[in-house]
């Protein structure tokens, strides 16, 4: 079993600043990716940045320049430094994880998200 604890959510203006924090833990013997997805009301879950252990680094277009994505592969965290908010980033944010476990198999673990709220 792999867990993903996720913290750092809230409510901000428009124009402010979070950072989200994601802390896997438990059965990890290889930490390919880390992620974070945002689901709005009504919307698809969608990508918002990834991070490879190499330090690879994707970001969906609607957040590049505002968001960065950074980890510490030596505790398994991530972080997602969100600036210059905006209303439509408001939705519950989720931390994904793929490796391999220590009997070798692939996992696929979600965090149980966290809620940020944009107020305009």
């Amino acid at each position: 079993q792999v867990q993903l604890v996720e913290s750092g959510g809230g409510l901000v203006q428009a124009g402010g600043s979070l950072r989200l924090s994601c802390a896997a833990s438990g059965s990890i013997f290889k930490l390919n990716t880390m992620e974070w997805y945002r689901q709005a009301p009504g919307k698809q879950r969608e990508l918002v940045a990834r991070i490879t252990t190499g330090g690879n680094t994707n970001y969906a277009d609607s957040v590049k320049g505002r968001f960065t994505i950074s980890g510490d592969s030596a505790k398994n965290t991530v972080w997602l430094q969100m600036n210059s908010l905006k209303p439509e980033d408001t939705a519950v944010y989720y931390c994904h994880s793929e490796g391999v476990n220590y009997v070798l198999r692939p996992y696929d673990s979600w965090g149980q998200g966290t809620q940020v709220t944009v107020s305009s």
